[in-house]
């Protein structure tokens, strides 16, 4: 069992959904992305996102490339971003904390040596895009075997044949990306994204979580209505962006985060 496992057995015992939220290591420094996410568990985040900033994020929309530009521009590494996960865990032992980005870090870094480090600091999953089932070997079934989720996206796309093989060795929860596209571009419906969630979940124990193009209140209700919960990004990274304080950050989390519990 994993933080992952426990956070979601919980919620379903308290007949809750769940409230994911990406913010992106080191945006705009790592102070200020750090003091976020020690803020988000109390805003009622019950599980975070870090993204890892990456020179070709292929599955990001505008708002979060900017916003891993800012970062490595800033000196934000892999490293650092480890290192943030393990200064987050100094206070809370509980939240758990999703690895988002891509593999060429990790497979600069080699894997065993970026299990080990991801281990140490507390992380306890991992989400890399550009990594197909076929590559399971590669990541995947070392970051189980290291006691690590390795979260899969199915897509609109993910039809009746590819889908075993997306769950295939999938664990922690499944993510819906609920649009054919980007990060932060159109806005998800729930009555395109129910009968998709009640596909997967036919085929999967799983949770799914949906996510992609979500940034209000409202629609973190509606969307977590018909799945096991949502996921915030952009709307997140967009205030950050924008140089907003850290409460004002955090205030407008804790209004998602409400949306998506009244669900």
């Amino acid at each position: 069992m994993t933080r992952i496992d426990d956070t979601f057995a919980r919620l379903k015992a308290d007949g809750k959904k769940a409230f994911v939220a990406y913010l992106m290591a080191g945006d705009p420094d790592v102070d200020t992305s750090l003091a976020v996410m020690k803020g988000m568990p109390e805003a009622g985040v019950d599980i975070i996102e870090l993204g890892v900033p990456f020179t070709d994020p292929m599955a990001d929309g505008p708002t979060i490339q900017l916003a891993g530009q800012r970062a490595l521009e800033g000196g934000q590494t892999l490293q650092k971003t480890l290192d943030m996960a393990a200064a987050f865990r100094e206070g809370n032992d509980t939240t758990p904390i999703v690895l988002m980005g891509y593999y060429n870090p990790i497979y600069n870094r080699g894997v065993a040596q970026f299990l080990e480090d991801a281990k140490a600091a507390g992380v306890d999953g991992l989400i890399v895009v550009d990594l197909p089932p076929e590559e399971d070997d590669e990541l995947c079934i070392p970051a189980q075997a290291a006691g690590l989720n390795f979260i899969r996206l199915a897509t609109p796309t993910t039809d009746d044949r590819r889908l075993p093989k997306v769950l295939t060795n999938t664990s922690g929860f499944v993510y819906y990306v609920s649009i054919t596209g980007i990060t932060g571009s159109a806005a998800p419906q729930a009555s395109d994204v129910a009968p998709e969630v009640a596909r997967i979940k036919a085929a999967t124990d799983l949770p799914v979580i949906v996510g992609f193009g979500v940034r209000t209140p409202e629609a973190a209700e509606e969307i977590a209505g018909v799945a096991d919960g949502t996921v915030v990004g952009s709307a997140i990274v967009d205030l950050i962006g924008k140089g907003k304080p850290v409460a004002e950050v955090l205030g407008f989390v804790s209004g998602l985060a409400e949306g998506a519990h009244r669900a």
